[in-house]
């Protein structure tokens, strides 16, 4: 799988470098170079926004906790983006990341784990929902679009996919707990405490429907905030483009990079969407490629800060915990010469 994704990331590289050859670097570059300091500042300030009702959408399907306050879910959620979107990994090493981001704040494990599971199956529902939005613009700009059809084939495929996906999390539990204790065995020598402990989190999380619908909602807030974020960056460079259309762009490559999930950082994949999406739409190729331009520049100015807080916390963490190690065997036997008979 990690080879793939390798092999993946280096095919679309490849693509993104040929689309932008192919329209003009320097015609690409003087368009992302019109773009002021002022607007692209609201482009990143967007993005924290996103992040704050992406972790409260988390927080919301989280089991409560007197030691998890929202900020902890919200900081999660920024670490898992961030891997996502800066480091060579395919968007399920995110959610691995993002779940250890927040134990380390006093969120256990298997609650980090189960809610990352279940905030992920939430958010693709409302991606779905968000897809079909894009596609209803498309249907009334386009409606002979050659990419109707396929779009409403994925969006099919997709609904069928997620339920799958719930069903294997709960009607299928019993199978899938035994294929992980066996899988978590060669690891964990309490393998099998650990996967019931995990399935009764996820019982427990699928049991509150009305926090699972209202977490989906807000999900879906964040996919048109994300659609807003598109409009931002095209009127950034000029683009009097309208925001249903902006919205319907990114609700289409938010559904295309779903699809390729195992490409890391979304390689080729988002500089193909931009420019075929764009162009259903009006806008030259060239123009749509600087907003994947500038979407990699934010992601950039803002995922490495996040990553190197991560990374300190993380050291702090395995600094404090060597110490402790090191300081038990010596309590222990100074315990042991308390304790011990007295010498004659």
């Amino acid at each position: 799988m990690k080879r793939l994704s390798y092999v993946l990331a280096l095919i679309g590289l490849l693509i993104a470098l040929l689309l932008v050859s192919y329209y003009g670097f320097g015609n690409i570059v003087a368009s992302v170079g019109r773009v002021g300091w002022s607007e692209f500042g609201l482009i990143v300030a967007w993005q924290l926004v996103l992040f704050v009702i992406l972790g409260i959408a988390w927080d919301i399907i989280t089991p409560a906790a007197s030691a998890r306050r929202a900020w902890v879910l919200i900081w999660g959620r920024m670490v898992r983006d961030a891997a996502a979107n800066c480091l060579p990994f395919s968007q399920v090493g995110g959610f691995v990341f993002g779940a250890r981001a927040v134990t380390l704040h006093g969120v256990e494990w298997h609650t980090a784990t189960a809610s990352t599971v279940v905030d992920v199956t939430a958010e693709f529902l409302a991606q779905i929902a968000f897809a079909c939005v894009g596609l209803g613009i498309l249907l009334a700009r386009a409606p002979r679009s050659g990419l109707a059809v396929p779009i409403e084939i994925g969006i099919g495929l997709a609904v069928v996919a997620c339920f799958g996906f719930i069903w294997a999390q709960k009607g299928a539990a019993p199978l899938f707990a035994r294929i992980g204790r066996r899988i978590a065995g060669k690891w964990f020598d309490d393998a099998e405490e650990r996967m019931s402990i995990l399935q009764a989190e996820l019982g427990l999380i699928y049991g509150h429907t009305g926090k699972l619908a209202l977490g989906s909602l807000v999900h879906l807030i964040g996919w048109i905030g994300t659609g807003a974020a598109g409009w931002i960056a095209y009127r950034a460079l000029g683009v009097p483009i309208n925001f249903d259309d902006a919205l319907a762009i990114e609700a289409l490559l938010a559904a295309a990079t779903a699809l390729a999930f195992l490409v890391p950082v979304n390689a080729g994949v988002q500089e193909a969407g931009y420019a075929g999406l764009g162009a259903i739409f009006g806008v030259p190729p060239e123009l749509s490629l600087s907003v994947s331009l500038l979407r990699r520049a934010r992601d950039i100015i803002v995922g490495v800060p996040i990553l190197m807080v991560w990374q300190f916390v993380e050291m702090r963490r395995f600094r404090s915990t060597r110490g402790r190690d090191a300081a038990r065997p010596l309590t222990a036997k100074k315990a042991g010469q308390l304790d011990g008979p007295a010498p004659l």
